[in-house]
């Protein structure tokens, strides 16, 4: 089984520059109405479809509403993560920080209004 979660937006080539630029992400096809990114190691999919479209059932047309949605990335090296993402000047949500269970991360919004949660797994304090 396959999982591709999908954001029905009108906000097409902002996520395409946010998930592109910001986080690496490789873009595996693009029409007028419909993005599907790849995480860079191609182990993931993310798509982005426009609201109200002529060609989609109406259970996809109503777009998001940007809150009670989050993505979680888990990456190598956090540190070095959270280094380059600010300086490409991008606003961080939540700082740096280790939690007790273990969690190394921060956070950002895409522009979307969904929580992106970078992360270093580490044994719990």
């Amino acid at each position: 089984m396959k999982l591709n979660a999908g954001i029905v937006t009108p906000r097409l080539q902002e996520s395409k520059r946010f998930y592109t630029e910001v986080l690496g992400f490789g873009v595996t096809f693009e029409n007028d109405f419909y993005l599907l990114l790849h995480t860079p190691n191609h182990q993931a999919e993310l798509s982005f479809l426009l609201p109200d479209h002529p060609t989609q059932a109406a259970v996809f047309q109503v777009p998001f509403a940007g809150q009670g949605m989050y993505l979680t990335i888990e990456v190598e090296d956090v540190e070095k993560e959270y280094e380059r993402i600010q300086a490409l000047q991008v606003p961080i949500e939540v700082p740096l920080r280790t939690e007790p269970w273990g969690d190394r991360h921060f956070a950002l919004l895409d522009p979307n209004g969904v929580g992106i949660d970078i992360v270093t797994y580490t044994p719990p304090a």
